[in-house]
């Protein structure tokens, strides 16, 4: 009986190995489809991207609600790169390569994405992007869910030169000091000099990640302002400095009448810790604002105050908001879940196909749609006034979606580059 039992461990730890050698063992990895999330929960972005972590996780619950994705429940995997750009890669490497996820949402930062890009490509993983960026990239692997130029920055200083925008005829391009603010300040640059605005009407101001002291640089707007043109400023200050710096703008007295603020990077969510009443008419553009009123939107926000509320999300339990990145992640997360189930796999190659022209209806208020061809979304663009409560009142926006241009017509070296289909190889 002994050797009966013995043969028969020998003949199950046989079998167990061949199952597993084949992939088709019982491990929990088998049961679920793991789902990464990557921003930073503290440091210096944690302001703005907490919250985009909470969407994925309340999408990954709403999915597993009705049955999971598959057949199989869907299982989130949460790292923390801490605001540290190295660190988005090696995140990366372990998501992928140790913890099998199939695809990444995450990164805020264009710094953060640039470290995280040819990880990706190595492995050929999967990542969704959710935040306005400066273009000049394409990849076979990322979802570009946030906005290109042509979608944000490029009608946002339209807007401040045109009659409604108070007719601007000098700017100040103020932006934290890394890849992002640089490149669409370029882009923006070479925009204004095809308007005939010259390099002396231009002035160009960098401060580091987490700076805190805006009064010298307060004081130049106003003085480089009151040198006679109508003069406007566009921001592209990143993460936790906006707190100072809309603090500042408030306690110098510089009111949207006199000099407007366009920010590029600054919502509902970045607002929150300022007293906005000083702020009340100063701009913002994005793709998306909380106010904007439609029944997809209504219900968007009202999953979003029963999820807060239920996870007892700090600040948004109390007063939950939403703003553009929320979205742009909440519409790549279920186009990423359409696709998989159009491609009845989680595979990378066959996701990247599936994905080609996913449409999904936006908080926004538009179909959204995938391009075909440049793995961005078609977009509305919004500008909206800061209120006295911390929301925007939308004051332009563009007819309807408007196509996104990673290469951007207004750098020469892109002249005669096209949107080259990025599509995986047969897999």
């Amino acid at each position: 009986m002994a050797t009966a039992n013995r043969r028969s461990f020998v003949l199950q730890t046989v079998a167990a190995a061949a199952f597993a050698a084949a992939g088709i063992g019982s491990a929990h990895a088998a049961d679920t489809i793991k789902v990464g999330v990557l921003h930073s929960l503290s440091g210096t972005m944690a302001i703005s991207e907490t919250v985009l972590k909470d969407t994925i996780l309340m999408a990954i619950d709403e999915v597993n609600a009705k049955g999971g994705l598959l057949g199989k429940k869907l299982e989130p995997v949460v790292v923390d790169p801490a605001s540290n750009w190295p660190l988005f890669a090696e995140k990366t490497r372990q998501l992928i390569g140790k913890d099998k996820v199939s695809v990444i949402f995450g990164c805020w930062t264009s710094v953060s994405r640039k470290s995280v890009l040819p990880v990706v490509e190595e492995l050929n993983g999967l990542l969704f992007y959710p935040v306005q960026y400066e273009g000049e990239e394409l990849s076979k692997n990322v979802f570009y869910t946030g906005a290109a130029p042509n979608q944000q920055a490029i009608p946002a200083v339209e807007y401040l030169m045109s009659k409604d925008g108070g007719g601007a005829k000098r700017f100040v391009l103020l932006g934290t000091d890394y890849v992002y603010p640089r490149t669409t300040n370029k882009i923006l640059r070479a925009f204004l000099h095809s308007k005939g605005v010259a390099d002396a009407d231009i002035l160009e101001e960098y401060t580091p990640f987490g700076h805190s002291d805006y009064q010298s640089i307060i004081a130049k707007i106003k003085k480089f302002a009151a040198e006679g043109k109508k003069t406007a400023v566009v921001s592209t200050i990143n993460g936790d400095s906006n707190v100072p710096f809309y603090k500042e703008l408030g306690n110098q007295g510089l009111k949207a009448t006199d000099v407007p603020v366009v920010a590029f990077s600054v919502g509902e969510e970045e607002l929150r810790g300022v007293d906005t009443k000083p702020l009340v008419g100063h701009l913002a553009a994005w793709n998306y604002f909380m106010s904007i009123k439609n029944p997809t939107n209504a219900e968007f926000i009202k999953k979003w105050s029963a999820y807060a509320k239920a996870k007892n999300i700090p600040g948004h339990k109390d007063k939950p908001l939403t703003n553009d990145p929320m979205e742009a992640s909440y519409i790549g997360f279920n186009m990423w879940v359409q696709a998989v189930t159009k491609a009845k796999s989680t595979d990378t190659d066959k996701v990247i196909a599936a994905m080609a022209g996913q449409t999904f209806k936006a908080p926004s208020g538009i179909l959204s749609k995938m391009d075909e061809k440049n793995h961005h979304l078609h977009k509305s663009v919004f500008i909206g006034e800061i209120k006295g409560d911390g929301q925007f009142n939308v004051v332009w926006k563009t007819p309807g979606p408007v196509k996104a241009q990673p290469w951007s017509p207004y750098i020469p070296e892109n002249k005669g580059k096209k949107d080259e289909p990025v599509v995986a190889t047969k897999p």
